[in-house]
C-alpha cells in the first residue's frame, strides 16, 4: 500500500535513475554491438548511476526535521542514505575500470590511456581524485574494518564536501553520459542542491537549526540510566511522542562528549513545560552524561522520526518495550490523564527486577488510568518473549495495533512471535535504538 512513508523513497528511486533513462533514450551508452561496446556502456552507465547516487545520498543528509517522516523515519532515511553511498562507491569504482577493459581490446596501451591520461586531462584526474576522497571516508563505513568510531566517522564524512566538487568537475566537462543540457541541468543542478545540504548540514544547522536549553535536573533512575530534565532558553521545542532530538551537551565539566551531537528519544510528555530526556550509560559520551551538571547549557535540535503516527486517535494497541526501549512510550505514559480511558497493553522486557526502571511511575499510571495495562516480562525467569506468553496476557492482540521498540533482536523476535500469532504485518510498527 502507498502511504506517506514510501513518497520519499519512491520519489528517489525516479530521480536515481533518471539520468540513466535519459541517457539510454538518447543512445548516449553507445550500440551494443560488441564485447567492447557492451562494457563502455556499462562503464558509462556505472559512472551515471554512481553519481546520481552519490548526489542524492549528500541531499537526503540535509535532515530537516520533518522530512523523514516521508521516508519512515530517520532511522529508515538513514539507512537509505548509508545504502546509496555504498552503492555509488561501488559503481564509480567500477566505472573507469569497465572503460578499461573496453578499451583493452584495440590494445593494452589504449586501456592504460583510460585510465591514466595525460596530465592535460585534468576532468578524468577530478574523477581519480573524487574517488580517492570516496575511499577514505567512505571504506571505514563497511562492516570489513570494524565498527568505526562515531566522532572519527562524522568528521571523516566532512571529506564528502571535497568529493562532491570533484565528481561534478569530472562529469561536466566531458559530456559524453549526458550530452547537450542534460548533462548541465543534472549534474550542475544536482550538484549544487547537494552542496548546499552538505553546507547547511556541516555549518548552517548549528545557527539556525538548534535551540538552546539548561539542564535544570538530573535524575538517577537505576544502574547506568539518568533523565535529564532541560528547560527551554527560549521556544520549547514542538514534538510528539516517541520522537527523537539530537543533543548537544555544552557542559565544561564533561569528561567526554562535550560539543557532540548524539540521537535521544524524547521521554516526556508534549504537555509539560521542560524536556526529559532519559538516557542509558552505553559509552563515552552517555557514561559522561550520568553526571551532567544542572545548569549547563545544551543544544537541542529536531524532533525526528516516531514510532506513533501523527495525531492522537482512539485505537487498541499493544506496547513491547525492551530495556530503554520503553522511553519512547514514556511521553503517552506521562500523558494519559485519569479522566480518558484509554485501551493500551504495555509488556515491559527486562532481564530482571533490577533492569525495570521507571516501574513505579508505570505501576502508578496503570492504577489512575482506565484502560492502562501493564504486565512485566522477566528473561531471567521467562525466556525469550513468545506467541504463548503474548496471547495468554493479551487475547485480543491480533485487534490491535503492536508498537515495539528496543534492540534489534527483541524487535526481531517480536515480529516473528507476532506474525505467528495471527497478527497482520500491516498493524506491527517498530523503531529500532541501534542508533542510541
Amino acid at each position: 500500500m502507498f502511504s506517506r512513508r514510501n513518497i520519499g523513497s519512491a520519489a528517489l528511486a525516479i530521480l536515481g535513475f533518471l539520468p540513466l533513462a535519459i541517457a539510454a533514450g538518447t543512445g548516449s551508452l553507445g550500440p551494443f554491438d560488441s564485447a567492447a561496446a557492451w562494457l563502455g556502456g556499462l562503464g558509462r552507465a556505472a559512472g551515471i548511476l554512481g553519481l546520481s547516487f552519490f548526489l542524492l545520498a549528500a541531499i537526503i543528509s540535509v535532515r530537516l526535521p520533518g522530512v523523514d517522516a516521508h521516508f519512515g523515519g530517520l532511522t529508515r532515511l538513514w539507512n537509505i542514505h548509508h545504502a546509496l553511498g555504498a552503492a555509488s562507491f561501488l559503481l564509480l569504482m567500477g566505472h573507469p575500470l569497465l572503460l578499461a577493459f573496453a578499451a583493452a581490446g584495440a590494445s593494452p596501451r589504449a586501456a592504460a590511456a583510460v585510465l591514466f591520461p595525460g596530465p592535460g586531462e585534468w576532468s578524468v584526474w577530478a574523477g581519480w581524485a573524487a574517488l580517492a576522497v570516496m575511499t577514505a571516508f567512505l571504506a571505514p563505513t563497511f562492516s570489513f574494518f570494524g565498527a568505526p568510531d562515531y566522532q572519527r566517522w562524522k568528521s571523516l564524512h566532512a571529506l564528502s564536501g571535497a568529493a562532491l566538487v570533484l565528481g561534478v568537475a569530472h562529469a561536466l566537462p566531458l559530456g559524453r553520459s549526458l550530452p547537450g543540457r542534460w548533462g548541465a541541468a543534472i549534474w550542475a543542478g544536482g550538484g549544487a542542491l547537494a552542496l548546499l545540504s552538505f553546507a547547511y548540514r556541516m555549518a548552517i544547522a548549528r545557527f539556525v537549526g538548534r535551540k538552546s536549553y539548561r539542564v535544570c535536573r538530573v535524575d538517577a533512575i537505576g544502574r547506568g540510566v539518568v533523565e535529564l530534565s532541560l528547560k527551554p532558553d527560549g521556544e520549547l521545542l514542538a514534538y510528539r511522542p516517541g520522537q527523537f532530538v539530537y543533543l548537544t551537551p555544552l557542559d565544561d565539566g564533561l569528561a567526554r562528549g562535550r560539543g557532540e551531537e548524539h540521537p535521544y528519544t524524547v521521554s516526556s510528555s508534549p504537555r509539560e513545560p521542560v524536556l526529559r530526556i532519559a538516557i542509558k550509560d552505553l559509552g563515552d559520551a552517555t557514561h559522561a552524561l550520568q553526571t551532567a551538571a544542572v545548569g549547563s547549557r545544551a543544544l537541542v535540535e529536531g524532533p525526528y522520526g516516531g514510532i506513533f503516527p501523527p495525531g492522537e486517535k482512539e485505537a487498541r494497541e499493544l506496547w513491547i518495550a525492551g530495556g530503554i526501549g520503553l522511553t519512547p512510550f514514556l511521553g503517552r505514559v506521562r500523558g494519559l490523564s485519569a479522566d480518558r480511558p484509554a485501551d493500551i497493553h504495555l509488556i515491559y522486557c527486562v532481564q530482571d527486577e533490577t533492569r525495570a526502571h521507571f516501574l513505579q511511575e508505570l505501576e502508578g499510571a496503570a492504577a489512575k488510568v482506565p484502560g492502562f495495562k501493564l504486565t512485566m516480562h522477566f528473561f531471567a525467569r521467562e525466556g525469550p518473549l513468545n506467541a504463548a506468553f503474548l496471547r495468554s496476557r493479551c487475547p485480543d492482540l491480533r485487534g490491535r495495533d503492536v508498537y515495539v521498540c528496543g534492540p534489534i533482536p527483541l524487535i526481531d523476535g517480536a515480529r516473528r512471535e507476532l506474525r505467528g500469532a495471527g497478527v497482520p504485518a500491516s498493524r506491527i510498527h517498530s523503531e529500532d535504538l541501534a542508533w542510541l
